[in-house]
């Protein structure tokens, strides 16, 4: 005899409730594991396609894990390095700017004072900005040395972190190998255990939500992986100083629709602005590479290999992001697409099924 619905209904919120109250339970402890299951997942339709070409499964995943370390081992000896160094510089250069803003400030002042003799004298407040930014520097100094002990406390909590990292690096990808392994294995295992009454349903839904995923981030990341490689190689080649670092970071924020253009854009036009000032063609050229960048994601990448039908709104997506991180942390960041996902699928799951009940048709809808 089937359970009643509202039976059904109390069970299955109490059983979610248990797994959000665990996965919050357990924060951090479970991050390497979801980053290798997260890992198993991407990289199981590869498995998957070796093991057609007649490959055994075991194989099939040796063969991913060579070439994968492989491609890591490459990247960190040929391009990590490279976007350190600019990370540095790009932080000097920052500094440096905020240091000389006194004295820049101060060449302003007697610019204006020359060129428009009563400029200072109509706008006071504007002669007190040189004392007022070198007041808050001399601050800032202060304050950093008050807080010497905090700042030796940070570095031995960053190099707790940094064994914290090398133990993730170790855990992940032997988890990522033994669920790549099993994957299939443990997918036939949890559809022994679906409710028998609602087997076909939950397939359904799971199907839909997996082909949403695929389509999002194995999408996603590809389109993310392409322009962030075209957009540090196109501002390298144009000579823009930190290209490479701007042009990863505008591929890395480019699975928020329009923020890695956004971003990367203002970053690489801004400096530039300060490089090339005078010489406006490169700076419109430094524009129209995220122009054109924006036009090739646009009209070509996402279309082909994400999809028009993912359902994963960018204003849904944020939330999600935002929600999660905020209650489960950085596990909660990588939890929140598939979550956001899979809520997206069940929304539309249930509008459908409301649409074809008599609540939503009316009483006439019995006779029709």
């Amino acid at each position: 005899m089937a359970l009643p619905v509202r039976d059904q209904m109390k069970y299955w919120g109490v059983a979610l409730a248990l797994f959000l109250l665990v996965l919050w339970w357990l924060g951090d402890v479970i991050l390497p594991f979801l980053l290798g299951a997260a890992i198993a997942y991407l990289l199981d339709p590869v498995a998957d396609r070796l093991q057609r070409l007649g490959l055994p499964r075991v194989a099939a995943v040796a063969i991913i894990t060579v070439a994968t370390l492989l491609i890591l081992v490459a990247t960190i000896l040929l391009v990590v390095p490279t976007l350190a160094t600019q990370a540095v510089s790009l932080t000097e250069r920052i500094a440096l700017l905020i240091e000389r803003a006194p004295d820049t400030v101060e060449g302003l002042q007697t610019w204006l004072s020359g060129r428009f003799p009563g400029f200072v004298e109509r706008f006071p407040d504007f002669a007190d900005i040189d004392t007022t930014l070198r007041d808050m520097l001399a601050n800032a100094t202060q304050a950093i040395r008050d807080r010497a002990g905090s700042l030796v406390e940070g570095v031995l909590a960053s190099a707790s972190g940094l064994v914290n990292v090398l133990v993730l690096f170790l855990i992940v990808p032997v988890v990522a190998v033994y669920l790549l392994i099993d994957w299939d294995r443990m997918m036939a295992e949890i559809d022994t255990l679906l409710p028998r009454d609602h087997a076909p349903t939950i397939r359904r839904v799971a199907r839909d939500i997996d082909d949403t995923l695929a389509s999002f981030v194995r999408g996603q990341g590809l389109v993310c992986l392409i322009l962030g490689v075209y957009y540090a190689a196109a501002l390298a080649a144009v000579g823009l100083q930190f290209g490479l670092i701007v042009g990863a970071i505008a591929g890395f924020l480019t699975f928020i629709p329009y923020v890695g253009a956004l971003v990367g854009g203002i970053l690489a036009i801004g400096l530039a602005l300060f490089q090339f000032w005078g010489d406006w063609v490169w700076i419109l050229v430094v524009w129209a590479i995220f122009q054109s960048g924006q036009f090739v994601e646009g009209n070509f990448l996402t279309p082909k290999l994400v999809g028009d039908s993912v359902g994963l709104h960018p204003v849904w997506l944020l939330f999600a992001l935002s929600a999660f991180g905020a209650v489960f942390g950085f596990v909660g960041f990588l939890i929140a697409v598939p979550a956001a996902a899979a809520m997206g699928v069940i929304a539309r799951f249930l509008t459908a099924r409301y649409r074809e009940s008599s609540l939503y048709q009316g009483s006439g809808s019995r006779g029709s």
